[in-house]
Parts: structure tokens; sequence; C-alpha cells
């Protein structure tokens, strides 16, 4: 069986602190800038066979990922005349207000004033026709001689500049932009920096540096032909230089290359990414950043003297047998401040179990995505693995598994038992989610920790609720609430509270057992909320995020690694540095 072969460096040759990679994974040589490296391979057969089930069997359809080459950007802060810049494409970020134009549709902006000037007017005429205002998500470009670079290119970034999305939005619109051109350098600036802090201007090119990567990032390994990548080195100009702002654009690289990750392992099919596979990817990243990681794969047997009943009776059914997984990060030297927990849903299949998914809109040839709880941990973990904070213990734990059909499955009406003694009435197979999630939770709760956050692809109730782009947190912890809101605003992945009304829990009452595993149609995503809050000791603060809308672009037909950002921030927020 083919499996999932992910690595990324980033290097600088002022450090020696980098990770060095073991032999098998791909090498990069060091720069004198920065650099960002992406490779996916897959693994040699033999290994990949030990990763398989334990049915000797070739993957169905008998698919492997193709090796791809590694897209490698160089990333450069500097401060430099933009007329004066040489290379193929200067993208320039402008808003609403940039965009004024006096009496004669000349500009008024200071910056564009100067471009236009260089290019005899070229530039105010050209973007005029092409009724380029500013807006967000307008960009053009344009090939006009007069300039160091080959072409220009005008980014809308809508009424202000103050939000996340618009200088991401800045990124990805350069590297399309790379992409359509053939282009091997870019560069990106703002019109006008006006208002903006010292601060403001190092998250603004953490957020243009990530755009721009995950504009470039294709996640081609399963198609026969694929375009390679071009673009190799990007400039970010005139928001300052120095060691503050190449720290900022290493994180961004950093946390990116866990997106991908998290990216890859939700685009990859079920009949590639089985539970087994996915517990090597926790092995991987235990073994290459081995100074702070270390990992525990626990098997069915484990698990049942751990009476793990809810897991299992999940996974009973499959011929591809559950993989309990446990990654642990702790730093290499100095005081624990805080230990937590990230607990991530990890179903590489769902097939609704007896209760199978059908009609339309049942999404179940999407179903490979159930696992983007574990996808969205996962990639956080690759991220700390390079970050290195300190002060923080984090446990990432993934009960993976498929539900599927046989006759060894779980039935509606089974009662089971979870790992705190309570039991279920399974009245519907497919809230399976939950189930995996119970004894995932009360085995956290055991490793002493602090604070929990579990995410899950868990219920259509709060896709209906919030749509396709946000995803609904759930916690009786105002303060938890807090921590993980700010974080998510840093990353710019959107969240929103819903309530934990407890008089709902009368719906999840059962006549037979301690609870049913889910109520009526009617406030869905909170009666699973209150679900998985009966496994959460009360002395721990836990949030649950539902990320079944954000998990899946529909336009885009890919993952998008929504949480891993998000994950990283709040882990550094707990942290001591």
């Amino acid at each position: 069986m083919a499996a999932l072969r992910v690595s990324s460096a980033l290097a600088c040759s002022s450090s020696s602190s980098f990770h060095s990679y073991p032999s098998f994974f791909t090498k990069f040589q060091s720069s004198p800038i920065w650099s960002f490296s992406i490779s996916v391979t897959p693994l040699c057969s033999r290994r990949a066979k030990r990763m398989a089930h334990s049915i000797a069997r070739d993957t169905l359809g008998l698919t492997h990922t193709n090796q791809s080459d590694a897209p490698k950007i160089s990333f450069a802060a500097k401060e430099i005349d933009l007329v004066e810049w040489k290379g193929d494409i200067l993208a320039v970020g402008a808003t609403e207000k940039d965009l004024a134009r006096d009496g004669n549709s000349k500009f008024q902006n200071p910056l564009l004033q100067k471009l236009d000037s260089k290019l005899s007017g070229l530039l105010s005429e050209a973007s005029f026709e092409e009724d380029f205002s500013g807006k967000f998500g307008q960009s053009t470009i344009l090939r006009l001689p007069g300039l160091g670079s080959k072409r220009i290119a005008l980014v809308g970034l809508g009424s202000s500049t103050s939000s996340t999305a618009a200088y991401r939005s800045l990124g990805e619109a350069a590297a399309a932009a790379a992409k359509s051109a053939q282009a091997s350098n870019i560069a990106i600036a703002l019109a006008s920096t006006d208002g903006l802090s010292a601060e403001s201007k190092l998250s603004s090119a953490s957020a243009i540096t990530t755009g721009a990567v995950l504009g470039t990032f294709e996640d081609n390994r399963f198609k026969s032909e694929s375009k390679k990548p071009t673009l190799k080195s990007l400039d970010i100009l005139g928001l300052g230089t120095g060691p503050e702002i190449e720290k900022k654009i290493k994180y961004a690289a950093d946390v990116c290359a866990g997106v991908i990750l998290g990216r890859e392992l939700v685009n990859a099919p079920a009949n590639v990414l089985t539970p087994a596979v996915l517990a090597e990817e926790a092995k991987k990243i235990a073994s290459t950043y081995s100074d702070v990681f270390s990992v525990n794969i626990l098997d069915v047997e484990q698990c049942k003297e751990l009476k793990m009943g809810s897991y299992l009776a999940v996974a009973a059914a499959s011929a591809n047998p559950a993989h309990f997984i446990h990654l642990s990060y702790k730093p290499s030297s100095g005081e624990i401040k805080k230990k937590i927990a990230l607990v991530g849903k990890g179903l590489t299949f769902d097939s609704g179990g007896y209760n199978i998914k059908t009609g339309p809109g049942c999404s179940i040839e999407l179903m490979k995505f159930d696992m983007g709880g574990a996808a969205a941990v996962l990639g956080a973990a690759k991220a700390l693995g390079q970050i290195k904070p300190a002060g923080v213990e984090v446990h990432f734990i993934v009960a993976a598994c498929e539900n599927m059909i046989s006759g060894t499955g779980m039935r509606p009406g089974d009662i089971i038992t979870a790992s705190n003694g309570k039991t279920i009435e399974v009245n519907n197979t497919d809230a399976e989610g939950r189930l995996t999630l119970a004894d995932a939770l009360v085995y956290a709760c055991n490793q002493g920790v602090e604070k929990i956050v579990d995410l899950a692809t868990l219920t259509g109730a709060c896709v209906v609720a919030l749509g396709p782009s946000i995803a609904g947190i759930f916690t009786p912890s105002d303060d938890l609430a807090k921590e993980v809101v700010a974080a998510s605003e840093v990353s710019g992945e959107k969240l929103w509270r819903l309530p934990m009304e407890d008089s709902y829990w009368d719906s999840m009452k059962s006549g037979v057992a301690d609870m049913v595993n889910t109520g009526g149609r009617q406030g869905g995503a909170i009666t699973a909320a209150l679900f998985l809050k009966q496994f959460v000791d009360e002395k721990v603060q836990w949030m649950h995020i539902d990320l079944a809308g954000p998990v899946w672009s529909d336009k885009k037909k890919n993952a998008t690694g929504f949480g891993v950002s998000t994950l990283v921030e709040w882990v550094l927020k707990n942290s001591t540095i």
C-alpha cells in the first residue's frame, strides 16, 4: 500500500538550531534567506505493507501516491524602491481608498502616483479600463513597459487593510498570478502603510507569506499529470527588515507546513489513508522531531484493556483495525507550566454503519474528510515540532478507525460501555464520531491535563446553522472561549460560540442505559456537545469545535486545513515564548 509522505524544511544559514531530518526525508540545502519547501513522495512498498491493515492485500484500486517535486519558495523582506525592483511580477495590494482619483482620473496615492509616472500614465489608464477599484477579491495583471518588473499586478484589499484575510488574499493572488505567468520571482508591497504599527506590519508580512505558500501549493499526488510550480522567490517590500520580520516569516512557513499536512491527510482517499497509515503519520512526526516528541500507538487489545468499548464498537465492522494515537510534545528543556490536550476525530471513512448514509446531500463520497479533526491535530503537531514552544506539554490524541458495515458491526439498539463506565444506547450508528471521542476524551483527562480542545466533523446541524465557512465552538468555560477565539482572530479562521443548553439533555436520555447517542433533529450540534461533556472531568477546561463546514471547500473540491493555524496559536498562548 502506498502511503503519504510529507516533509518540510525551513532553513537559514545564520542558524544552526534547526532540525536535521532523517535520511529517509527529502533534504534541502540551506540558503542565505528564509526558504520553505514541501515534498510528497510514496513510501517504499515494503514499509507501506507494514503500514497497511492486517489483511495482506494491495491498495483497493491499485492506487499509489505519485512522487511530486517540492515547491521551494525563498522569502526575503526588503526596503527598496518599487520602481527599481527587478523580477517577473510586482504585486501591489491596494484598498478602495488607495484607488481614489483626482479630476483627471489620476491616482492620489503617492506610491501609485510614482509607479504611474514611471509608466507614463499607463497604470492609471489601464486600471481604469479594467474597472479596478480596489474591492476585496479584485485583481488584474498588466504587462506594461517601463519598470524593472515584467508585469505589475493590482490586488484589491477592500475598504481597509486591517484584516488577516485581506493580506492573506494578497499573497494568494500573487501566487495565482505567478502560476498563470509561469513566474519564478515576484515581489509584494502595499500601496499604503499609513496607520500600520510596527506589529501590524509584522502580522501583515506573516499573512502575506501564508497566502503565498498555500496559494502555490497544489495536491497533485493522485493526478497522472501535473504542472510543476515555478515560483522560487518572493520579496516582501516596504514592511521592514531584520530579525523580527524574518521570525514572523519563518513562523508563517512553519504553520503552513502543518496546514499542508492537514490538507493532504483529508484529501487522501480512504483506500489509501487507513487508520494504520494515519498512525504512521503520527510516528513520522515523532521521528522527525524526536527531540520534543514521543508517540504511543495502542492496538485493539490495548484499547480493550483500557475498556474503550465506545470507540471499539464503532471500529468493529471494519477490516482495517483501530489504531489509537497518542503523540506527546515536551520541550527538551525548561519547566513545564501548562499541560494541555488536542483531541481529533479520526474516522478515515464513515459509511454511517447500519444507519447508512443515503439520499441526496448525504455526501457519503466525501466521508474521507471525517478525519478532519485528526488532520488538524496532526498538522498542528507538525508545525509545533518546528516552532518548539517552551513551557507547555501537549498531548495529541486521535481514536482512528472506520465506521463500516459487516456481521461484526455495531447495530442500532446496541448498548455499549465507555471507558469511564457510562453506558450508551446506540440509536443511530451514523452518530459514531462522538462515540470515538468519548473514550478519547476520557483518555485525555487521564493524562493530567488542565485544558482540552477537541475538533470534529461532528454534525450536519452545525453546517446548517453556520454555513460552510464558520466552525461552531462549545464550552462551559468563558476563559477558554476567550483564549481560543483570540487565537482564531490571529489565524483568520472563523469561529462562533454556540450555547450548551442543559435542558436539551432530556432528548438524550435512555430508558435502558445512561444515555442515547443522538437526540432529535432540533439542536443537533448542541446535543452532540452535551454528549461529549459527559466524558470530560469537571476539573478540566474543555472546548468542542465542530468544523464540519469549513474542513472542505466545495468550490475548490479540496481540503482547507482548517483548524491547524488556530490550534498552533492557542498552544503558543499557553507557552512561555
